[in-house]
C-alpha cells in the first residue's frame, strides 16, 4: 500500500488563516475531552493528553481524510476500564499497540471498504446516538464532587452562572457568522466567554478543577509488561476490540464528513495511519484512540479542508501542556461546554427525524436501535454491527418474498418455469414450494434469465429439487444460468451432486442466448 506524506492540497486553494484559527480552536476542545476519557479509563490524565497530542497529529500528517481529527476517545476509554483496573496502566501501552498493528493489517489488506456496507438507517442511528451521547457527556460539567468523592449536582448561584455562560456560548456561536467569519464562532465564543470571566472575576469551574494539564513532552516508554504468552492471551480480546471500535467510528466519520465536503477520502489508508499512531501512543505514553466526531465536526464546521488545521490542533495541544498550562487551566469549562453542546447538536441528523412515517417501519426501527445501543452501551462497533445484521436479515426476507415464476407449457408438452428472484438461503422455501413434481409432464425447464443461484442453499435446493423429478421418472433442465451461476454449480460438484440433465435442445447450463 503506497502511503504519501501531503500537507496541503495543491489542487485547491488553501485558507491558511482559516486552518490555523480552526486548529487553535480543536486544540482547546481537545483537553476537557481527553482528561474526562482518562480519567474514566482509570488512567492519569496525561495519558489522555499525550494520547490526543499524538494521536492528532500522527492521523493528521498520513491519514486518508485532511481535516478529520484524532485523539483519546470515550469509546476506546470504555472498552479500557476494566484491562486498567485488572492489570495496571502497563498492560494499556501493550494493547493499543497491538491494536495499531490490527489496524495497520486491515488497512494494508484493504478491508477499510467494508464500511461501505453500512447502509443509511445505521449512519443516522450512529450519528444521532452519538449526538447524544456528546451531550450527555457534558452533563458532568454540572455536577461537583465532595470530600467524601461523591458526586453531586450543582445549586444555586454557581448553578446559575453556569448555565449563564454555557448560553452566551452558543449565542456567540449561533450569531458571529452572520457578522463576520474571519474567526471561527466557536473559537470567538471561547475567548469572548473567557475573557469575561476572568476580567469580572466570575468564580466558575474551570479547566483547572477538572484536572492538572502541567507536563513536558511525551516520555519514550517501553510498556513494563512479561514477554510471555499469557501476556497475549490477556491483551488481544482487548486490541480487537480497540482496533474494530476505532476503526468503525473513524470511517463512519470519514464517510459523514464526505458527505459534508462532497469529497471523497480514503479509508484504507485512515487504517493505517490511526494504527501508527496507536503505536506510536504504546512507546509514549498515550492510552490510544480514534477520530473524534465532534472536534471533526468544529473542525469541518470552521471550514478547515486541509491537514494543516489538524497538525495545528495537535501542535497546539502540545504547547499548552508544556509552555501555557497555567493559562489554559484558568479557561471556564462553560465556554468549553457551550461548543460541545453546538457540536452534539450539530452531530445529530434532525433530517432523519422526518423518516418517521415515510421510511419503511423496518428501517425506522433500525436507526432507532443502533441510536439506543450508541447511547447505553457507548459501543460504537456493536450498534454498528448490529445495526448492519437488522439491515441485512430485512433485505434477506423481503429478497425471499420476491421469488416467483411464470408457468406455461409449451406445444410439445414441455412444462416450463420462468423463475425470477434469487436463490439463496433465504428463499429457498419458498422456491421448492413453485413446482409441482407429480403433475408435471415428462420433461420440465427452468428458466434462470431473471434469477440467479447466489449460495449453497440454492445450490442445494436445486439438488433435492432434481432428485425429486427424478425419482418421479422426469427430466429436470436448468436453462439460461449466468456464468458466475454455472461457475458456482462446478465448484460445488465435489460437495452437493447437482442433477444437472444435458440436454442439446436446451442447451443445458451452457446457454448463449
Amino acid at each position: 500500500m503506497r502511503l504519501s506524506l501531503q500537507l496541503f492540497d495543491f489542487s485547491q486553494k488553501v485558507n491558511y488563516q482559516t486552518e490555523v484559527l480552526s486548529g487553535l480552536t480543536v486544540a482547546l476542545a481537545l483537553i476537557p475531552e481527553a482528561l474526562a476519557f482518562a480519567i474514566v479509563a482509570g488512567l492519569s490524565p496525561m495519558i489522555g493528553l499525550y494520547a490526543a497530542f499524538i494521536m492528532g497529529f500522527i492521523t493528521s500528517v498520513f491519514g486518508g481524510r485532511p481535516g478529520m481529527i484524532a485523539g483519546a476517545t470515550g469509546a476506546v476509554a470504555v472498552v479500557l476500564t476494566s484491562l486498567v483496573k485488572d492489570n495496571g496502566p502497563e498492560y494499556v501501552f501493550a494493547t493499543v499497540i497491538l491494536a495499531g498493528l490490527l489496524q495497520i493489517t486491515i488497512g494494508i489488506f484493504r478491508l477499510g471498504k467494508f464500511i461501505r456496507l453500512v447502509p443509511q438507517p445505521v449512519m443516522y442511528g450512529f450519528v444521532n446516538g452519538l449526538g447524544i451521547v456528546i451531550f450527555l457527556a457534558q452533563l458532568t460539567h454540572f455536577k461537583t464532587t465532595d470530600s467524601t468523592g461523591v458526586q453531586h449536582w450543582i445549586t444555586g448561584p454557581p448553578l446559575w452562572i453556569m448555565l449563564g455562560l454555557v448560553i452566551l456560548t452558543l449565542l456567540i456561536i449561533i450569531w458571529l457568522p452572520r457578522f463576520t467569519k474571519a474567526v471561527p464562532s466557536s473559537l470567538a465564543a471561547i475567548l469572548i466567554v473567557s475573557g469575561i470571566v476572568l476580567g469580572f472575576g466570575i468564580e466558575t469551574k474551570t479547566v483547572g478543577d477538572v484536572a492538572s494539564i502541567q507536563a513536558g513532552f511525551p516520555p519514550v516508554h517501553i510498556p513494563q509488561v512479561p514477554l510471555q504468552w499469557k501476556t497475549l492471551i490477556i491483551i488481544f480480546p482487548y486490541s480487537l476490540v480497540v482496533a474494530c471500535v476505532g476503526l468503525t467510528e473513524s470511517l463512519l466519520t470519514l464517510n459523514l464528513i464526505d458527505e459534508v465536503t462532497q469529497t471523497r477520502g480514503r479509508g484504507n489508508k485512515e487504517c493505517v495511519a490511526q494504527g501508527l499512531a496507536n503505536i506510536t501512543c504504546g512507546f509514549f505514553y498515550g492510552m490510544g484512540g480514534c477520530t473524534l466526531v465532534g472536534q471533526s465536526i468544529i473542525n469541518i464546521s470552521a471550514g478547515a479542508r486541509a491537514r494543516l488545521s489538524g497538525i495545528v490542533a495537535s501542535v497546539m495541544l502540545l504547547v499548552f501542556i508544556v509552555f501555557f498550562a497555567n493559562i489554559v487551566e484558568k479557561l471556564p469549562m462553560a465556554a468549553l461546554t457551550g461548543v460541545m453542546f453546538m457540536v452534539a447538536a450539530t452531530t445529530f441528523a434532525w433530517a432523519s427525524l422526518k423518516a418517521f412515517g415515510r421510511m419503511p417501519l423496518a428501517d425506522v426501527l433500525t436507526m432507532v436501535i443502533v441510536a439506543v445501543i450508541t447511547i447505553i452501551l457507548h459501543n460504537l462497533a456493536l450498534a454498528v454491527l448490529i445495526g448492519v445484521i437488522i439491515s441485512a436479515l430485512v433485505f434477506a426476507w423481503e429478497s425471499a418474498k420476491r421469488i416467483h415464476a411464470k408457468k406455461y407449457r409449451d406445444k410439445q408438452g414441455v412444462q416450463h418455469y420462468e423463475l425470477y428472484g434469487p436463490l439463496f438461503f433465504a428463499s429457498v422455501t419458498a422456491f421448492s414450494g413453485i413446482f409441482d413434481v407429480s403433475t408435471d409432464p415428462a420433461e420440465v425447464v427452468i428458466d434462470f434469465k431473471e434469477s440467479r443461484v447466489a449460495d449453497m442453499s440454492g445450490i442445494d435446493a436445486l439438488d433435492k429439487l432434481t432428485e425429486r423429478y427424478q425419482k418421479a421418472g422426469k427430466k429436470l433442465h436448468l436453462k439460461h444460468l449466468s456464468p458466475d451461476c454455472r461457475q458456482l454449480l462446478k465448484n460445488a460438484e465435489k460437495i452437493v451432486e447437482v442433477n444437472i440433465i444435458e440436454d442439446p435442445s436446451y442447451q443445458i447450463a451452457v446457454d448463449t442466448k
